[in-house]
């Protein structure tokens, strides 16, 4: 598994690299046969996720705010953690089990990649430009959100809350993975909710985005009933979520004709998530 991480850590941002200073081109002409869309899409797919992992070298002050309010508010979650869990004991044994069982599934990886690989074959095989670009985005920002998610726990090793020792323990900096000190952050929130993050684009009702959002909340729910995460862990990768899917679209905006970004301007009602040191939460602006 470390191998494996470390050889598409090096992937990525060798074809990113590539790609930014245009010593490879992965584009053909736009009647390309089927082996040549899917060696374009992987490039797009390992470009996309470069893309991501480097424009926080590219913030300006708007950006740089944003994520300081993220980090304030995950800071803020993390002061009552333990409240929460505390909590969650009163409804914990109410909520059925089916529902629970669907998010911690729904976010694993094998059942994860199952879903994005099955719709970007399917649009690939039906020669789709929408749901093969859609199926690019998924795949795209699920390895780039589990690669990141994967690396990250392992340096911070935080104690879930399980283990019953508290918020405040860390276990940090391990190559291998140390199971019950891997709390922060969670791979399955951010695979979860990234599908339907990235699915949600493609509708314009505010009701379909919230009912996807809903079902992407599900994994996070999930996890904090079973004692697998706390709060703030849930609020941090929804959040990084979010900021990826956006980050990998816009790259992809420049490699397919389809721009899902471009109906934004024209929607009367846009749903966006809202985090500021005394709030974390989903806002509705007309």
């Amino acid at each position: 598994m470390k191998k494996l991480f470390t050889l598409l850590f090096i992937l990525v941002f060798s074809l990113a690299y590539c790609q930014t200073t245009n010593t490879i081109n992965l584009n053909f002409q736009k009647d390309r046969n089927t082996w040549q869309k899917l060696t374009y899409d992987l490039g797009n797919m390992a470009g996309g996720m470069g893309y991501a992992y480097t424009r926080p070298l590219y913030w300006k002050k708007k950006q740089l705010a944003n994520f300081g309010y993220v980090a304030a508010g995950t800071v803020a979650l993390y002061t009552i953690d333990d409240n929460v869990d505390t909590w969650a004991d009163g409804w914990r044994n109410d909520v059925p089990r089916w529902l629970t069982d669907y998010g911690n599934d729904i976010g694993s990886p094998n059942n994860n990649f199952m879903l994005t690989g099955a719709v970007y074959l399917t649009g690939l095989f039906t020669d789709s430009p929408k749901l093969r670009r859609t199926g690019v985005l998924l795949i795209s920002s699920a390895a780039a959100s589990g690669l990141l998610q994967q690396i990250s726990k392992r340096i911070i090793g935080r104690a879930r809350p399980k283990t019953n020792v508290g918020k405040d323990v860390f276990d940090p900096f391990h190559i291998d993975r140390v199971y019950n000190y891997d709390s922060f952050p969670s791979g399955h929130v951010m695979l979860g909710f990234t599908n339907a993050y990235a699915i949600a684009k493609h509708f314009e009702s505010p009701w379909v985005k919230a009912g996807l959002y809903t079902i992407g909340s599900i994994p996070g729910i999930s996890r904090i009933i079973d004692r697998f995460h706390w709060i703030s862990d849930v609020a941090f990768s929804t959040a990084i979520s979010i900021f990826i899917v956006e980050a990998i679209d816009r790259f992809l905006d420049t490699k397919y004709d389809q721009k899902y970004n471009d109906q934004r301007k024209q929607k009367k009602v846009v749903w966006d998530l809202q985090v500021t040191p005394q709030s974390f939460g989903v806002t509705m602006n007309f």
